[in-house]
């Protein structure tokens, strides 16, 4: 039975350092209808030092409708930061439509903060009954348990909003927000948030997998 609790354990743990991004809420047009996008393009709004992040957020997404069978690609290639300045919607939509593009999906950092906390040294809790039986065991594992000495370490959120916007209706269609905590890397905080994002739009039946959909049509 301990065997299979510490493996229970472990796996928790494995699973949550993997897992660090989880949609708070997510919204559908109830006038949306299924259509195929000719071509989605996936635009990032962040701050000019978080440049690297967008690049590789824009990528990850755009490979992810890809891997759906959509065509889609990002801004980072398509466009400069720049591009939609001092434009009207009008001008910004013909532009896009220039370049075949019908649909966009926006990634948005809403925030980023750092909490400092504290963390023990020890955390565990379990009363054992090995020193719970005698006031001495129990006293000094406690004394030992509060009186050392912690650190402190930083907390890192980041606080993320998707709208996907159909250029025919100039309507949004779809809308998410997203928490992500404590990424490992850059890298996998992209590669996390295009699959979660991807995924949640499917299950939603915003996009379709047009990939199985043509494995079952006829020869």
């Amino acid at each position: 039975m301990k065997q299979i609790i510490k493996l229970l354990l472990i796996g928790l743990f494995m699973f949550s350092s993997c897992t660090s991004s989880r949609i708070t809420i997510s919204w559908k047009s109830p006038d949306m209808q299924q259509k195929k996008y000719k071509k989605i393009l996936v635009l990032g709004l962040l701050r000019e030092k978080d440049h690297s992040l967008r690049s590789r957020i824009e990528e990850h997404i755009a490979g992810d409708l890809r891997n759906l069978g959509y065509d889609a690609t990002c801004s980072c290639i398509e466009y400069s930061p720049k591009t939609f300045e001092n434009v009207n919607e009008e001008e910004a939509i013909k532009k896009l439509n220039g370049g075949g593009i019908d649909a966009v999906l926006t990634v948005v950092l809403l925030d980023k903060t750092k909490e400092r906390y504290y963390v023990p040294r020890r955390i565990l809790n379990t009363p054992y009954s090995i020193y719970y039986d005698h006031w001495w065991g129990y006293y000094n594992t406690m004394y030992d348990r509060i009186y050392e000495n912690g650190y402190y370490d930083v907390s890192t959120k980041y606080f993320w909003e998707s709208n996907f916007y159909d250029l025919e209706t100039k309507q949004l269609v779809y809308a998410a927000q997203t928490e992500s905590f404590d990424p490992v890397s850059a890298e996998s905080l992209a590669n996390e948030y295009g699959k979660l994002i991807v995924s949640n739009m499917v299950k939603n039946q915003v996009l379709l997998d047009q990939t199985k959909a043509a494995a079952m049509r006829p020869m």
